[in-house]
């Protein structure tokens, strides 16, 4: 299933027309690291007098693991559409309907009415984007819109690559570079897929989730990445070029859920209602630097963000993306074999 990267620009409308009452109090957010504004934090505790905590998770494995456990306290999490399904099916998240609330007009309209949450009765959008490669062109010269990066190394960045912890976007770039089909359970391709990953994993540094820093002083000469973060990370170094595998890559969308054991749900509510708004669904776009699926914020968004390369995929790379929706069992189960053992 592909679903074609647009860009959508409609009204505005501010949070004052919201309808929802003034809640004091908290509310504790569980959320990516590195991945939340904290200007935008800062707007809504003083426009609702609620104090904010956010503790940081670094893959969706994690944040899934940690809420199942229970006595965690958070009231907010922020899960890939791929993962979606699962906190439902698992009753892990409140039928909060935010398809009801007054700013889930500012949705874009290819994001309201969603595979993994149909209706959008337990989730908002938080931020989409692509996973890829971003490497720094000084030291390679090479082509980097592939998976080889990676999984069959060139010379110059042996010892010098990281892969992202996140077992789903991984394990999509590798099948779909050992020519299978995102979420195939086909057993003789995830053979070969398990071999060249730990073929491959002598060749890369680490297996870390923050390496926008590692990456601007050169400790990685290449990682796996998101694209907004290798955006910030050009930002800093204009030789760190994005890469997108023409073999294959994902593009995802994280969403922000309530807890169906939260303490805060009405300062939950006011947070969902809060991030649909345009100029504040801007500020989160400001800060890690990807598309946010909220009509009229491209009005508050720095004009670099526009046609920035890590944003805009080129037409002929298009196609090779595929929305990463949830896998079934069979090979979640399989591709779970795969992972605990390049995690040895």
């Amino acid at each position: 299933m592909h679903w074609k990267l647009t860009a959508t620009a409609a009204g505005l409308a501010m949070l004052a027309s919201s309808g929802l009452a003034n809640a004091a109090g908290e509310l504790n957010i569980y959320n990516w690291g590195n991945y939340t504004s904290p200007e935008m934090i800062k707007k809504f505790e003083e426009a609702f007098d609620v104090k904010v905590t956010l503790t940081d998770y670094d893959s969706n494995d994690t944040a899934l693991a940690k809420v199942r456990q229970g006595g965690h306290g958070f009231d907010i999490v922020v899960p890939s559409a791929s993962v979606i399904p699962i906190w439902i099916r698992e009753d892990l998240l409140l039928e909060t309907n935010p398809n009801q609330m007054e700013n889930f007009k500012n949705v874009a309209e290819r994001w309201k009415d969603v595979p993994f949450d149909p209706g959008r009765k337990y989730t908002v959008p938080w931020q989409w984007g692509t996973v890829g490669l971003s490497v720094n062109t000084a030291d390679y010269k090479g082509d980097i819109n592939t998976s080889a990066i990676f999984l069959d190394p060139p010379a110059e960045l042996e010892g010098k690559i990281n892969v992202i912890p996140e077992m789903a976007d991984v394990m999509h770039l590798a099948i779909t570079y050992m020519g299978g089909e995102p979420c195939t359970a086909d057993k003789a391709i995830l053979k070969q897929v398990r071999d060249k990953l730990l073929e491959a994993k002598p060749k890369w540094i680490s297996m870390n989730y923050g390496n926008i820093e590692a990456m601007t002083k050169r400790d990685f000469l290449a990682t796996v990445n998101w694209n907004g973060a290798s955006l910030r990370m050009r930002e800093q170094d204009p030789n760190i070029k994005y890469g997108y595998p023409k073999e294959g890559y994902p593009i995802w969308m994280d969403n922000v859920a309530v807890l169906k054991d939260a303490k805060n749900v009405e300062n939950a509510k006011l947070f969902m209602n809060f991030i649909m708004d345009p100029q504040n669904a801007a500020m989160i776009s400001d800060f890690a630097k990807y598309a946010n699926g909220i009509d009229g914020s491209e009005e508050f968004m720095p004009a670099s963000m526009a046609d920035a390369p890590e944003i805009v995929v080129p037409e002929e790379l298009q196609a090779a993306g595929t929305f990463a929706l949830t896998c079934p069992e069979e090979a979640r189960n399989l591709y779970t074999a795969i992972w605990t053992e390049l995690q040895k």
